[in-house]
């Protein structure tokens, strides 16, 4: 089965994510995923306020910016959220927006020499493995978690270029793309993510594609979703977005499913009238029409 999920996106207020998350967990959606997007809301602040306020609903953090973080610090709170909320809890890391990260004065040289580092030590501390490591950019010595999670966990990686997608496959154990993604970059992804499996080893390991799906329903849906991809500017890509009812949404996560999609998440425009209506729509609507 496919997995189905909603995004609560941070042009909402951060008070907004309460009811959400409980519209969420009463009306049986399986995942609600948050972003770490600057300047907006923290990903692991905000998740874990979603999981305290609900039962069951799984909470995604797509993605936290690796430059931004010290490995042992997003270790540290990976790790909390895991023994807090075992089996709900699913965090993602990646680049970062580089002109959000040169603002900050975190813009790496090398983007992926700094996630392929990160990646490597934040599984091993997740593992509760003690390391010592002096890359380029992540140096610890001598460092373990005293509260690692019980049990494997995974960790997912945002990628986007070839090489990224290769790195998600090798140092990874999932990969999140953006919904700048259509059927056939799926079917790309997944053949850069295969190859970078196969370079490591781990053509055997599981390893979770999470897409987001640009969606909008209700009687100005299609206007939406085209002002969104034309401010975005992905207007002329094909493919891209869906608009429309229930069936219409069903088939277009369909799509993204068998071009090799594991679980793809709905994301909003962010213009969305009305968030918990559109978490409801996913779940009790959009949810029973996908194998």
């Amino acid at each position: 089965m496919t997995g189905l999920g909603a995004v609560f996106r941070p042009q909402l207020a951060p008070e907004r994510l309460r009811s959400v998350a409980r519209v969420a967990d009463e009306s049986g959606l399986e995942e609600l995923w948050l972003w770490e997007d600057c300047f907006r809301e923290g990903g692991i602040s905000a998740a874990a306020a979603a999981l305290a306020w609900t039962e069951r609903v799984r909470i995604g953090v797509g993605l936290l910016p690796v430059p931004l973080r010290n490995v042992a610090v997003t270790a540290m709170e990976a790790a909390t959220l895991h023994r807090m909320f075992p089996g709900r809890a699913v965090v993602g890391v990646g680049h970062g927006v580089q002109d959000w990260m040169g603002q900050v004065g975190a813009r790496a040289e090398s983007p992926l020499t700094l996630l392929r580092e990160h990646l490597a030590a934040l599984r091993a501390l997740l593992r509760g493995e003690r390391i010592t490591t002096d890359g380029r950019y992540v140096k610890l010595d001598d460092v373990a978690l005293d509260w690692p999670p019980e049990g494997d966990v995974e960790v997912f990686a945002g990628a986007t270029g070839p090489r990224s997608l290769r790195l998600a496959g090798e140092a990874a154990d999932g990969t999140v793309l953006t919904a700048a993604t259509p059927p056939d970059g799926v079917r790309r992804a997944r053949r850069l993510i295969d190859e970078g499996r196969e370079a490591a080893g781990r053509r055997g390991d599981p390893h979770t594609v999470v897409v987001y799906l640009l969606a909008a329903t209700g009687a100005d849906a299609t206007a939406r979703l085209r002002a969104e991809l034309d401010a975005e500017g992905l207007g002329t890509v094909p493919d891209l977005g869906v608009a429309g009812d229930a069936g219409t949404v069903a088939k277009a996560v369909e799509r993204l499913a068998e071009a090799g999609a594991d679980q793809v998440i709905l994301q909003p425009t962010g213009d969305e009238p009305d968030p918990e209506g559109f978490v409801r729509f996913v779940a009790e609507q959009v949810r029973p029409l996908v194998p």
